[in-house]
C-alpha cells in the first residue's frame, strides 16, 4: 500500500478547512441529498463526501458506508487531494499497486472501483473529495464525470454558505453583547462622569476669566491647565462613545503619527507635574494607525499603570517593536499587579476586581475592555502578564 504524499501547502490547507468549523458536525440534509444524487448519477452504491484532517480522513455525508472515516494512511481520498484539478479515476484498485493491498480494497467496503473529484474552495486548497465506490470495476462516462464534479462545485459552495452563516451568528452574538455593554456604558457616562465634568469645564472657565490680570504667573499657569485638561477630558470621553457607537473611530482609516510628539502629549496630560517617570523606547519614529483608537488603548493602560500603583516613584516603561505586519507595544509598570486568575476578568466590561486605587477611588470597569475592543477591532491582540507586589505587562499589537 503506497500513503499518500502530504501537499506542500499542507499547513495553510488545514488552516483552510478548519475555518468552515465542519469536522464532527452532525449530518446536514443539503450535503445528504449531494451524495444520493452522485450515487444515482453514477450507479454506484457508495458515495462519500470526504475531508482530508491532519491524520484522519472524515466522512461529511456518506451513502452506502457505516464507518465515518479512516486513517488518512488508508485513503484514497488523500492521493486525490493532490492533483486539485483532476479527477482521480480507478478503474480496479486490485491492479494498481498503490491500493491492490490497502484495507478499504482486500476488507470491508471492498472497493474496487473509485472515482473522486477534489473539493477545492476559492483559494486554490483541495480540502477532502466528494468521491464514488464500486465492488467491481467500472468506467465512467464523460457525462458522469462531468455531473460528479458539478456536484463538487455545489459541495465547495455548501462550505461556503456554512461559513458565512456562522460569521453571521457570530456577529449578531457579538451586537447583543455590545448593546448591553453599550445600554450600561452610556448610563455611566451621562449620569457619572459627563454631567461633572461640564460643571468643571464651566467653573474653571469663569474662574480662568474672572481672575484674568489679577492672577500670578504661577496661579495662570495652574488654571489654564485645569481648563484644558478639562477640555481634553471631555475630547477624550466622547471620543469612547463615538467608538461604542461606531461614529467617529474608524481603525482603517490610519495616520503617521510621530511617536515623540505622541509621549509628549500623554505624558503632558496624564501627568503634568511630571511625579512619574514614563520612558519610551521605539525602533522607528513613526507609526501608521488610528491616532484616536491608539491614544485611548495607551492612555488607559498607562492609567492603570499610575493609578493602581504603591509604590513611592510610579515608573511606567513603553517598548515599541516594528514587525512585518505588525506592531507591538509592551507597556510595564511597578505597580501593585494582578493575580494570574484574575487575568480573563480585567478585560470584561464594568468588570472590576473591588480595589482602590491610590487615590482610594473605585475602577468603573471601562478601561481594560476598552482597550481590548480597540485593539481587537485594530486586527491585534492583548495578553497581560503580572508579578503581584512587582507590576503588570501589557503586551499589545497592532495590524499594520
Amino acid at each position: 500500500m503506497e500513503i499518500a504524499a502530504i501537499p506542500a501547502n499542507e499547513a495553510e490547507r488545514l488552516q483552510a478547512l478548519r475555518e468552515y468549523s465542519i469536522l464532527d458536525s452532525l449530518p446536514e440534509k443539503d450535503f445528504e441529498d449531494i451524495t444520493r444524487i452522485a450515487s444515482e448519477i453514477c450507479q454506484t452504491p457508495i458515495s462519500l463526501i470526504t475531508l482530508i484532517d491532519a491524520d484522519r480522513q472524515w466522512f461529511k455525508s456518506k451513502v452506502g458506508i457505516d464507518h465515518t472515516g479512516s486513517s488518512r494512511d488508508q485513503a484514497f481520498c488523500a492521493h486525490a487531494i493532490n492533483a486539485p484539478d483532476e479527477i482521480l479515476n480507478i478503474k480496479d484498485s486490485r491492479l494498481d499497486q498503490r491500493f491492490f493491498d490497502n484495507p478499504f480494497v482486500t476488507g470491508d467496503p471492498n472497493a474496487v472501483f473509485y472515482a473522486g473529484v477534489p473539493l477545492v474552495n476559492a483559494d486554490g486548497f483541495a480540502l477532502g473529495t466528494l468521491c464514488v465506490i464500486d465492488q467491481v470495476p467500472r468506467e465512467l462516462d464523460t457525462s458522469q464525470l462531468n455531473l460528479l464534479r458539478a456536484l463538487s462545485n455545489q459541495v465547495v459552495k455548501l462550505f461556503e454558505l456554512r461559513k458565512v452563516n456562522q460569521r453571521l451568528a457570530a456577529h449578531e452574538q457579538e451586537m447583543q453583547e455590545r448593546n448591553k455593554d453599550l445600554e450600561q456604558f452610556g448610563y455611566m457616562i451621562s449620569h457619572d462622569i459627563k454631567s461633572p465634568l461640564r460643571n468643571i469645564i464651566s467653573l474653571t472657565t469663569i474662574l480662568q476669566k474672572s481672575l484674568a490680570g489679577k492672577a500670578d504667573a504661577y496661579e495662570t499657569e495652574v488654571i489654564d491647565h485645569l481648563v484644558n485638561t478639562s477640555l481634553r477630558l471631555k475630547s477624550l470621553i466622547d471620543g469612547i462613545i463615538a467608538y461604542y457607537l461606531d461614529v467617529n473611530i474608524d481603525v482603517q482609516n490610519k495616520q503617521h503619527i510621530q511617536l515623540d510628539a505622541l509621549f509628549t502629549e500623554l505624558i503632558t496630560l496624564l501627568d503634568p507635574r511630571q511625579e512619574c517617570v514614563i520612558t519610551h523606547h521605539a525602533e522607528i519614529n513613526t507609526v501608521v494607525a488610528n491616532e484616536v483608537a491608539l491614544k485611548q488603548i495607551l492612555i488607559n493602560l498607562i492609567t492603570n499603570g499610575i493609578k493602581y500603583n504603591d509604590k513611592e516613584v510610579v515608573k511606567i516603561d513603553i517598548h515599541i517593536i516594528d514587525k512585518p505586519d505588525q506592531y507591538e507595544w509592551i507597556v510595564r509598570d511597578n505597580g501593585s499587579g494582578i493575580e494570574k486568575e484574575h487575568f480573563n476578568e480585567i478585560f470584561k466590561s464594568f468588570k472590576t476586581l473591588g480595589r482602590k486605587d491610590r487615590f482610594n477611588n473605585s475602577g468603573t470597569g471601562i478601561g481594560l475592555s476598552t482597550v481590548k475592543k480597540l485593539v481587537e477591532k485594530t486586527g491585534g491582540t492583548i495578553r497581560v502578564e503580572s508579578d503581584p507586589g512587582i507590576g503588570c505587562t501589557f503586551t499589545f499589537t497592532i495590524k499594520k
